[in-house]
């Protein structure tokens, strides 16, 4: 079921938008009036993280259909804005869970409406949620040392799994939790029926982000440092061992955002530029699949329905971010603004 939202809405031309974006990198006041926005099927949340320390996080919502968009949907839902420095967002069993990094908590909402309908609190800087059953749900952390055990139905933090280092993303594969660790050289390995750490896996420095593709194999992207090379890693999570190596030829490179689309056949990530790659490939992208164009790449979504890749702009990391859509050969079709520092998409 949809719900109607009243909320004001950028009226400007995708071309309009797109030129005055790139040719500017300032804010000018936009002309808006009020229009409809139905959150539904067919559209995709920006997750905005704001500035640190702002207040100013915020869950944006683009209607593929009409090509409205708003930055805001939880301020006019609650009254209140969702809290400071807003890092992901997970969708599961009817609910919508915010992760507020420096608000240390997580907020389940209705996602149609979206109205607060529960806080979970007592985390010390929550990163990411991986709900490894319905009413089970980890959470990491980026000082903890730990990663945090969540009752869905309670909504309370009923114990912790002791694991050094920033934990981030994490993926769910044969009844255990992959988890990256942007501080160790390890993907760290979890049983969720016993809720231990029972193994660890050596790849890069850096894991920052973690998916799986078509043939079940995990992917990991990390950043290198330490001695190790940034190097995107394809494990096979049924017997722990790394099947391939991918090495980025420089140093300097910061491959993240890792993704895939809707089959799981291709890889996508962020490295200045954004990347393109088949699961089959025996060697790294040599050319961006969409060139930055000095433009700031910060976040990248690819919609599973139809491949349409997101790529996020954050500018500045001050004025609102601009998001770009891409069809699914890479041909451009529109952009429209967002709250500040869009970070990451979620599709319905």
């Amino acid at each position: 079921m949809s719900t109607h939202l009243t909320i004001r809405t950028l009226l400007l031309a995708p071309g309009m938008l797109l030129l005055t974006l790139t040719a500017c990198r300032k804010d000018k006041p936009e002309p808006s009036i009020d229009r409809p926005i139905t959150i539904g099927d067919g559209g995709v949340y920006i997750v905005n993280e704001g500035n640190f320390q702002w207040g100013n996080a915020s869950v944006g919502y683009y209607d593929i259909a009409s090509g409205n968009s708003t930055e805001d949907l939880y301020q006019p839902a609650n009254g209140v804005g969702v809290g400071d420095v807003l890092q992901s967002m997970t969708l599961h069993n009817g609910r919508a869970y915010l992760v507020v990094n420096n608000s240390n908590k997580v907020v389940a909402v209705d996602p149609n409406t979206f109205i607060a309908t529960a806080t979970i609190t007592g985390f010390n800087s929550p990163r990411y949620l991986l709900p490894v059953s319905n009413a089970k749900a980890y959470v990491t952390d980026l000082y903890a040392n730990a990663i945090s055990i969540v009752d869905l139905n309670s909504h309370t933090i009923t114990g912790h799994i002791a694991c050094r280092g920033a934990t981030e993303e994490l993926a769910l594969a044969h009844g255990k939790a992959f988890v990256t660790n942007t501080l160790r050289n390890y993907v760290y390995v979890i049983d969720t029926a016993t809720d231990q750490l029972v193994d660890s896996i050596a790849v890069s420095r850096g894991g920052n982000s973690i998916v799986e593709d078509a043939r079940g194999r995990l992917w990991v992207a990390c950043n290198g440092g330490g001695g190790t090379q940034p190097a995107l890693y394809r494990i096979d999570p049924a017997t722990l061992q790394v099947e391939a190596m991918f090495a980025f030829g420089s140093s300097a490179a910061r491959p993240w955002r890792l993704t895939t689309n809707g089959d799981h056949t291709m890889l996508y990530f962020l490295n200045d530029h954004v990347y393109r790659m088949a699961v089959t490939d025996d060697a790294l992208p040599s050319t961006p699949f969409i060139p930055a164009n000095d433009r700031n790449f910060y976040g990248l979504g690819v919609d599973p329905h139809n491949g349409t890749v997101y790529v996020a702009d954050a500018i500045d990391y001050t004025q609102r971010g601009v998001v770009f859509r891409y069809a699914a050969d890479g041909s451009v079709m529109e952009g429209f603004l967002a709250g500040r520092i869009p970070g990451g998409f979620v599709f319905r």
